[in-house]
């Protein structure tokens, strides 16, 4: 008997801390599609590094997450037994994952964003465990957007090929940029009691840095797009069903199984 899929009882704070613990839970699965498959060892293990950490980092959220909501639900019922709809990850980190410069600049990208909001969830949560979370992993992020930045500069400002690959990298990836920045009810109630940051606060800053490493990889910021992704409200796209297919396999077909 396969294990059925939990019921979630949402509210703002549990919604606020999935919707960053599921993007760093989706992205890890991806990171972890490199691995054997990156163009060099050191990349190899560099990619499944970054995948650990923010596998640690979507642990530990979904573990409070779960807490806060008082359901019983544990980090692993929270990560493998949720229906698609109920995941809450930005829409950028389920897309395939694509060649070596396409995961670059998402990381580049998501990793900036994270390092922004860690910082001031260590600074201003006036939940305990959030901060503790985010002092950690703020330490993490700040590597993962080095690694991936110096990657966007060496393969932009770099051969013909290179580059074309990153341009193509930013044409299909950075109209999903705008759902980091998107607030709703529930980012305002977080705020509201201190949990958070609005999304909307983190983007000013982003663009700036994001905007550095442009300047440096010799690459033009992309013109915005009126596409608006909408994962962090659980509407997704073709891909993420495919990823929870693989993820979620062994905990549905043997449930309660441990190592």
């Amino acid at each position: 008997m396969s294990a059925a899929s939990i019921e979630l009882t949402l509210t703002p704070a549990t919604t606020y801390l999935l919707r960053i613990g599921d993007t760093c839970l989706i992205l890890a699965q991806r990171l972890g599609e490199w691995c054997g498959h990156a163009p060099v060892l050191e990349e190899d293990i560099a990619m499944a590094n970054i995948a650990l950490d923010l596998i640690g980092q979507a642990r530990a959220l979904l573990a409070h997450a779960g807490a806060l909501e008082g359901a019983g639900h544990d980090e692993d019922q929270l990560a493998f037994l949720r229906n698609e709809r109920d995941y809450f990850n930005l829409t950028l980190v389920e897309q395939p994952r694509g060649d070596f410069a396409a995961s670059v600049l998402r990381n580049a990208m998501v990793a900036t964003w994270l390092k922004l909001l860690w910082q001031r969830l260590a600074a201003e949560s006036t939940d305990d465990e959030v901060r503790a979370i985010a002092a950690k992993a703020v330490k993490e992020a700040r590597y993962h957007q080095q690694h991936s930045a110096d990657w966007v500069v060496r393969l932009g400002d770099g051969t013909a090929e290179s580059r074309r690959r990153m341009e193509d990298a930013f044409a299909g990836l950075w109209r999903f940029a705008a759902e980091m920045f998107d607030t709703d009810a529930a980012d305002e109630a977080a705020a509201a009691q201190g949990l958070g940051p609005r999304w909307s606060e983190l983007e000013a800053p982003w663009r700036a840095e994001m905007r550095a490493i442009l300047d440096e990889a010799t690459l033009e910021v992309p013109a915005d797009s009126a596409f608006r992704s909408d994962g962090k409200r659980g509407r997704h796209s073709e891909h993420m069903g495919f990823i929870l297919a693989d993820m979620q396999y062994l905990q549905r077909a043997f449930p309660g199984g441990v190592w």
